[in-house]
């Protein structure tokens, strides 16, 4: 067997073969747009490899990869891989110490960087003496240019190692809102099993093409666009950021066939009507949205502003996609992220560790579970039974074993001996007309313990108040979880994978009631 068979880095190796010279990646990052085909992809992800080999990195080392969204960073994800190196994609949105504890956490000899994408990266990397340092643009004294390294990499053809099954491809970390990140080991034969997996029951052809907004350092960026695409010789465009107005130029402009997002996504989209009604994306087949805050009202509202159908969507780094559209192509209900994935298990457990059919935590077993969690060996025992992720998510299951999404166990609370998950109030917020996006959390409560809080963002033409948005919930939902307080803000506060970031809404509704106190 080739050893390029086992290695993640070589996903894209058939494709490149057969449609070299067709479109691989649209690069919007800076004024000057870039594009790149399939074959020059592929050259530069081998020359990463022989470079980061040549200066002295092994199979198994760990090298940092932080940069915003350009091609660059698909390069050196990749390419580190070919060469049995372990790449940490960096959530660039981190605080200086939470870096510093994950290059520690992970071992990190070496680094791949963009200046600019943190204030402080380079002066961390500095301080933590790394043995080889890679820079693009503007490069520190004692650091390599990334673009010269890539040229001094043509003078020798590189022998890619041997990959064993089981050998960890990447090594992601979890946003750490809850405390500190995780990282997340996953191996080269269970990220080759997803890929292979979804081209034959969900398949993607080479005349497609995704628009990527989201940070590729997060998962779900490569999981849902990037590998898919790039697998059978499709195209992505990549925005440096999400920004409602370049998103749906870009969509127009490129001729996109599906995108990708989450809702808060979506409703800022919807706000700009004006630039919607002006726009054609005549090519446009797919939307898909994660499974946050989803309410029909919103669903119908996107599919009737695209004329595309959206399709509700399930992941987690530690697992991939365990709930997808039914393989026969059948319909899904309006809520439900679908049903279990061919090759995967699943089942349904309650607080005893007992088995529901209907509802309970989703426990996932497949070969995408993570192997375990980077030096967290009791966290691993945890969340792992004999190959059963814990998922901490907890689900419905319906008679014609769909799936729908009710929150996470570590999200609920009780007020008032009344069970709480703060998607049920959420998605009762967004109902409202005023409302664009919404989160809540518990906050203390002289009688009832903990009650409900919210942030809100609202339309720009929007005339309510907060007693009005806690009425409306009051007449449209149950008493016990209107949410006691509500905010209007302007933008929810965000983690770097897009999700809202539940630690600072909490820490910014208790400021707020300090104030008005």
């Amino acid at each position: 067997m080739d050893t390029r068979d086992t290695n993640l880095g070589y996903f894209n190796r058939e494709a490149t073969n057969i449609h070299g010279n067709r479109i691989a990646l649209i690069d919007l990052s800076s004024e000057q747009k870039r594009q790149i085909t399939h074959e020059a992809l592929d050259d530069r992800m081998e020359r990463v490899a022989g470079a980061l080999t040549a200066n002295g990195l092994k199979p198994g080392d760990r090298l940092l990869l932080a940069m915003g969204n350009r091609l660059e960073f698909i390069e050196v994800f990749f390419g580190a891989m070919r060469a049995g190196i372990v790449p940490i994609p960096l959530n660039i949105r981190l605080g200086a110490d939470t870096i510093a504890f994950i290059i520690d956490d992970a071992a990190c000899e070496a680094a791949v960087i963009e200046p600019g994408c943190h204030p402080r990266i380079e002066q961390i990397i500095e301080d933590k003496k790394l043995g080889f340092r890679v820079s693009l643009g503007a490069v520190p004294t004692g650091w390599t240019d990334y673009e010269a390294m890539l040229a001094c990499a043509l003078k020798k053809p590189f022998q890619p190692p041997a990959i064993s099954p089981d050998q960890i491809a990447f090594l992601p970390y979890t946003s750490g809102s809850t405390g500190r990140p995780k990282g997340v080991l996953l191996s080269h034969e269970g990220m080759l099993w997803a890929i292979h997996l979804s081209q034959r029951y969900w398949p993607c052809t080479p005349d497609e093409r995704t628009l990527v907004a989201g940070p590729l350092f997060h998962k779900n960026a490569m999981r849902v666009s990037i590998k898919p695409k790039l697998f059978v010789g499709a195209s992505a465009v990549i925005l440096p950021r999400f920004e409602p107005r370049l998103f749906l130029t870009a969509l127009a402009e490129h001729g996109c066939t599906d995108i990708g997002g989450v809702p808060a996504m979506y409703r800022m989209i919807l706000a700009e009507d004006a630039l919607l009604a002006e726009l054609k994306f005549p090519r446009l087949k797919t939307l898909e949205m994660g499974s946050a805050v989803v309410g029909a009202d919103l669903i119908k509202a996107v599919e009737t502003a695209f004329g595309a159908p959206i399709e509700e969507a399930y992941g987690l780094t530690e697992g991939g996609g365990p709930l997808r559209q039914p393989i026969d192509g059948g319909p899904v209900p309006r809520g439900s992220c679908g049903v279990v994935s061919p090759g995967v298990e699943v089942k349904l457990v309650d607080d005893t560790g007992k088995e529901q059919r209907q509802n309970g935590e989703l426990w996932v077993r497949s070969p995408a579970v993570l192997t375990a969690y980077n030096n967290r060996p009791r966290l691993t025992a945890e969340r792992l039974t004999d190959g059963w992720l814990h998922t901490n998510d907890l689900f419905h299951r319906d008679a014609a074993g769909f799936f729908y999404f009710r929150g996470r166990t570590d999200d609920q609370f009780t007020c008032g001996g009344e069970n709480i998950q703060p998607k049920e109030v959420e998605l009762l917020l967004v109902q409202h007309p005023a409302v664009i996006d919404a989160t809540v959390v518990p906050i203390e409560h002289e009688m009832k313990g903990l009650a409900p809080a919210a942030l809100v963002t609202l339309r720009a033409d929007a005339i309510a108040g907060e007693d009005d948005i806690k009425r409306f919930c009051l007449e449209n939902g149950p008493t016990y979880a209107h949410p006691r307080r509500v905010f209007p803000v302007d933008a929810l506060p965000m983690a770097g994978t897009g999700k809202v970031d539940r630690k600072a809404a909490k820490e910014t509704i208790e400021a707020l009631i300090a104030v008005g106190d």
